[in-house]
């Protein structure tokens, strides 16, 4: 695995156009036609790849506390955050979240952390998100589309 993240431009919605989730998992992350049709201000698309190939894509919103009073605003929001369903169980998921610290970091230096929400019962999610380095803030967020979230936030890596 020669995993590494990168910025996607709005034009390049053909580079990540391939990605998609299991059915069931749409509910928890959307689309990436979604992601792309939605044009929300604040917000950056990132794909996951592992050497040439897109495995995966989220999207870093940079004014998440202006939506969610649990993030500051020298915080960033993780949302979206999907891997192709012909790519799990194979380490991706894992990989990438643990790899955010870095790269995130270098990419907002301005920011101290980032912030997500994820739903009460996307266990492998939240597994996956621990596992990576995010840690649990014992917040529950309730207005979640598929039901009650937990709060996780992850410090970022200065360079």
């Amino acid at each position: 695995m020669r995993l590494c993240l990168r910025p996607v431009a709005r034009s390049e919605f053909d580079l990540v156009s391939h990605i998609q989730v299991e059915p069931d998992q749409i509910r928890y992350s959307g689309t990436v036609a979604q992601a792309f049709e939605e044009n929300e201000d604040g917000v950056d698309f990132h794909a996951i790849l592992d050497g040439s190939q897109v495995v995966g894509f989220f999207k870093i919103d940079r004014l998440y506390h202006e939506t969610y009073s649990f993030a500051g605003p020298d915080e960033l929001g993780l949302r979206a955050f999907m891997i192709d369903r012909n790519e799990q169980r194979k380490g991706y998921a894992t990989a990438a979240v643990a790899a955010l610290k870095p790269y995130l970091a270098a990419q907002y230096p301005a920011r101290r952390a980032v912030v997500l929400t994820v739903n009460m019962q996307n266990f492998g999610a939240i597994r996956c998100y621990r596992k990576g380095g995010f840690e649990d803030t014992g917040g529950i967020h309730p207005h979640g589309i598929a039901g009650p979230q937990h709060i996780l936030r992850m410090g970022l890596i200065k360079p």
